[in-house]
């Protein structure tokens, strides 16, 4: 069967197959994944936050004397942190954002806010992620995060 098509059909399949996709790049990627994590802390459960966080991450929390390098070690930095913290919410500010293939590297700072004694509290941090994208996914590989220092005198 000889089928013909017709030049306004040829010309939209040849436009399609030709047209940018729109998609956003690795950088935004990390980005919204760095942003889903906000979103995620401040539902005040460390099993919604967990799955964030690859089997192998590594934590060094804010609040934490000691790094956290197991599953059951992070749920309970986060268990202790929003008791510790109630209403915990962050804030990010600047982000530098490093894209090396699978692996990706987001360091700068936020601020945390809470509730204590029916006061709202702030705690400004920096911090590191390393991420490494699985299956699509950009999981925390790597999270270190520590107090704002005092500006030097």
């Amino acid at each position: 069967m000889n089928r013909r098509f017709s030049l306004p059909w040829v010309l939209l399949l040849g436009s399609l197959l030709v047209a940018p996709v729109a998609s956003a790049g690795p950088k935004e990627d990390v980005a919204a994944a760095t942003a889903k994590w906000a979103v995620t802390l401040g539902e005040d459960n460390p099993d919604a936050i967990l799955p964030l966080y690859a089997k192998d991450a590594v934590l060094w929390g804010t609040l934490s004397p000691t790094v956290r390098s197991d599953p059951a070690a992070l749920r309970d930095y986060f268990v202790r942190a929003f008791a510790a913290l109630p209403g915990l919410k962050v804030t990010f500010g600047a982000q530098l954002i490093r894209i090396y293939g699978n692996t990706a590297v987001n360091t700068g700072y936020y601020t945390f806010s809470f509730v204590k004694d029916g006061e709202t509290k702030t705690l400004p941090a920096r911090y590191s992620f390393t991420f490494v994208k699985k299956g699509g996914t950009w999981l925390v590989v790597d999270h270190h995060s520590s107090a704002m220092p005092p500006p030097l005198k």
